[in-house]
């Protein structure tokens, strides 16, 4: 099991969609379960790349840019080293750097990489790599409009979805957007997908607490919008007893 000592913003509740600004390099986040959930993403990519790695005829320009972006923030970033066509993370692990540029920027960093590009005027998730699904499946869902992606979620009506689609139009290079969600799980597992056609049920009074930071961030050349997810699990009986 992996977990996170803590979550570093409020779990209250929020209305939808709930956005708020973030650092230009804010979305990509390094916590203290770096390593092992690196271990895990890099155990999920090697052992099952077909059930959380999608395209549906992607901008190979795009795909290049969302690897240059996480190499630019990474460079800075302490524990992480650069060379000769090739990257260290903080644990350690040196990555090739050549390859599907997705799938290697999804092993430099935690965050969950979904692209989405214009199609027929609407928002379409076109390649994603998803190690950590909260309740969903990316073989369901690429190629697929936001509308459509979101149809099972009650609260995301029309006007919400008009709303995240003004918000993927208007969002700027250098200024993404967050947002988060709060779930609780009996299962703490980080790999928990599930197709429409079997929804969660009965693990929404759980023990494991589960938020993903979600960040929009806008690809300057390629004008696409990569969608990154962070995703934390508590455990929140170890972390009530930790504070007594």
């Amino acid at each position: 099991m992996i977990f996170q000592t803590s979550i570093p913003y409020s779990t209250d509740p929020k209305p939808l969609p709930g956005v708020a600004p973030l650092a230009a390099d804010g979305w990509i986040i390094h916590d203290d379960a770096f390593a092992a959930q690196m271990a895990k993403r890099d155990q999920l990519l090697t052992q099952q790349n077909m059930q959380v790695v999608a395209y549906a005829d992607p901008n190979p320009d795009a795909l290049a840019e969302v690897l240059t972006m996480v190499l630019a923030v990474i460079h800075n970033r302490s524990g992480y080293q650069i060379d000769q066509g090739r990257a260290q993370r903080p644990d350690g692990i040196w990555v090739d750097l050549n390859g599907p540029p997705l799938e290697i920027a999804a092993r430099l960093i935690q965050e969950d990489l979904l692209l989405h590009e214009k199609r027929s005027g609407e928002w379409t998730l076109t390649a994603g790599v998803l190690c950590f699904p909260a309740s969903w499946s990316l073989h369901e869902k690429i190629g697929k409009g936001l509308t459509r992606i979101h149809e099972p979620v009650p609260q995301y009506d029309q006007n919400i979805n008009k709303r995240v689609a003004r918000l993927f139009d208007g969002v700027q290079p250098g200024r993404p957007l967050w947002r988060r969600n709060v779930l609780t799980y009996a299962d703490p597992d980080l790999f928990h997908p599930r197709t429409e056609a079997a929804p969660r049920a009965g693990d929404h009074d759980g023990k494991f607490l589960r938020s993903e930071h979600q960040a929009v961030v806008r690809l300057p050349k390629s004008a696409a919008v990569l969608f990154a997810i962070h995703t934390y699990v508590i455990d929140t009986t170890c972390n009530a007893a930790s504070q007594k």
